[in-house]
């Protein structure tokens, strides 16, 4: 288990990697009944899924009664990622940073992904055996996971529940019965509840892409969380954002464009595609458009999204207008004429982001999707992409006189879980025929989690962590706590305590006891809550020591 790097599941059982050998030594006893040195043979027995390979070995084989049998894994490694760092960061690393706000306010947000948690492994192999494939066809979906596109594209399609019993259900709107998406802050948790009684409620893209990349990484799948920031959703697969208006500045239509949206990158080979595809691949557990049917997406490789190779699967040309897809504001006039009066090619696809390798600050992988917003290639690419597409698919300024309109949302019950505030304005000429359209995002400043561990960190020894959280409000918070969550330090479990109410400008404060149970380097994860100021995180780095020995 050490040298295939899988000893962090445990030593109970045999855990071993793809395309990596690993030694069984049987050491017979002299003496026995059944053992005859020249006569008797040993058959090894290999299964995997619903597949079984047969060894046979001779006792002439034997030296000094020492059987020493060299097997290898039945399939070569198409996940396998040359880099040391980067296998480190995208295999073994159990937690990281999901970025999220804007792309002018960008905040990283702590997650643990925890792969490598006692019970993860088998819950991402139940995961692969309750999808729809293996239950009609068991042999055949079992043969299939050798191919890590195939496996990638049954987890973006299981991690949600839209289709099957997938992990989780989706909500951005009404969050009575479950957990707010916001509230989550490691994998383990969500994975634990739905082994144990079915789909978990709730969550949104984020939560979605960290449970895609915690079960990818548990099989040895390299994955990374993606943000894209302003990204879009092109319903029509036209790749234009059309955002279409009544006169009474009402918008009618269903193209729209999110201030973030993650998702995962996955690294393979695509022997489907060719070897210049080989690398990251995108895929999107969240539920937006079906695929062949399913609500899944992806992987598509992301050499033929940036070139704008729409014809290259799986579902490229949707992924590319996330990233790249032009914008077009029209109205809609009651006469049933349309009218266009504004536009971008280079405000969709902003600061795609993700964790650096080694370290918790942001990587801009933007230049990886796309060229140059407004480049010669970009605009080529661009073209390209609308060719590929058809074949695979069959104003001035407002004058002195105008009557303006502003619809402003600010009532503090629309705020987003991100604490966001979409302004829009509008204003039009219905004389002249003169529009102009305007939009804000607002993000609201959080306040801080103070952490304080009060001594050092030693394997099976009491800790505890001092929280501590200032009420930025005019008003009282009630319902008030604090939740921990860390790998090898909670034993997989997030530990909350409650504190009450906190009034205006006061602290509210909690401490918290546990016992690591590894050491090494991890992360104390902190999620604080309330009924009108929720979600805060933070987190600090903790380095467990070993405990004494007698």
């Amino acid at each position: 288990n050490s040298s295939h790097h899988t000893d962090l599941n445990g030593e109970e059982r045999l855990i071993v990697r793809r395309g990596e050998p690993f030694n069984i030594i049987l050491h017979l006893k002299p003496g026995s009944k059944e053992f005859k040195l020249d006569e008797s043979s040993f058959t090894f027995i290999v299964e995997t899924g619903m597949s079984l390979s047969i060894f046979n070995y001779k006792s002439y084989q034997m030296l000094e009664f020492v059987l020493n049998i060299c097997v290898y894994t039945l399939t070569g490694d198409a996940v396998y990622m040359h880099n040391e760092r980067k296998r480190k960061e995208y295999v073994l690393s159990q937690h990281g940073q999901i970025y999220k706000g804007t792309y002018k306010r960008i905040k990283g947000t702590p997650w643990n992904f925890g792969q490598f948690e006692s019970g993860i492994l088998d819950i991402c192999l139940k995961i692969l055996d309750e999808n729809p494939k293996f239950v009609s066809d068991a042999d055949k979906d079992c043969s299939a996971r050798r191919n890590p596109i195939y496996v990638t594209r049954v987890l973006s399609a299981m991690i949600n529940s839209n289709d099957d019993r997938g992990v989780l259900v989706g909500e951005w709107y009404d969050f009575s019965g479950g957990v707010h998406p916001g509230a989550w802050i490691g994998s383990g948790d969500i994975l634990h509840k739905w082994a144990e009684s079915g789909p978990v409620r709730y969550g949104q893209c984020w939560v979605f892409a960290a449970l895609a990349c915690t079960v990818s990484r548990a099989l040895g799948i390299p994955c990374r969380v993606v943000t894209n920031f302003r990204s879009a959703h092109d319903t029509d697969a036209n790749l234009v954002i059309e955002n279409l208006y009544n006169d009474n500045a009402e918008k009618i239509s269903s193209d729209s464009i999110w201030n973030f949206h993650v998702w995962v990158d996955s690294w393979m080979t695509r022997p489907d595609l060719g070897p210049e595809y080989d690398g990251w691949q995108t895929s999107d557990p969240t539920p937006q458009e079906p695929s062949d049917g399913v609500f899944c997406c992806g992987p598509a490789s992301l050499r033929a999204i940036k070139e704008g190779e729409l014809t290259k699967k799986y579902d490229t040309p949707f992924i590319f207008a996330e990233v790249n897809a032009d914008v077009v504001d029209m109205l809609h006039l009651s006469n049933g004429e349309v009218i266009r009066f504004s536009g971008s090619t280079k405000s969709v696809g902003c600061f795609i982001s993700t964790k650096a390798v080694g370290s918790d600050e942001r990587h801009d992988i933007t230049h990886q999707y796309k060229y140059p917003e407004g480049s010669k290639e970009e605009r080529q690419v661009y073209e390209k992409a609308q060719h590929h597409n058809k074949l695979q698919q069959r104003g001035e300024e407002p004058g002195l006189h105008l009557k303006v309109f502003f619809i402003v949302h600010c009532s503090t019950s629309l705020i987003t879980s991100d604490r966001l505030i979409q302004l829009s304005a509008f204003a039009f000429d219905k004389q002249t025929i003169d529009y102009s359209k305007t939009e804000k995002t607002i993000v609201l400043d959080e306040p801080d989690i103070d952490i304080k561990l009060m001594g050092d960190a030693t394997v099976n020894q009491p800790v505890t962590a001092n929280l501590t959280l200032l009420n930025p409000l005019p008003e009282q918070l009630q319902d008030c706590s604090f939740t921990i969550e860390g790998v090898g330090l909670t034993d997989g479990k997030p530990i909350t305590v409650k504190t009450g109410a906190v009034g205006p400008k006061e602290e509210a404060k909690a401490s918290v006891e546990f016992s690591p149970s590894s050491s090494g380097s991890t992360v104390l994860l902190v999620n604080f809550d309330s009924n009108k100021l929720s979600n805060i995180k933070s987190f600090v780095n903790v380095v467990v020591k070993e405990g004494e020995t007698n």
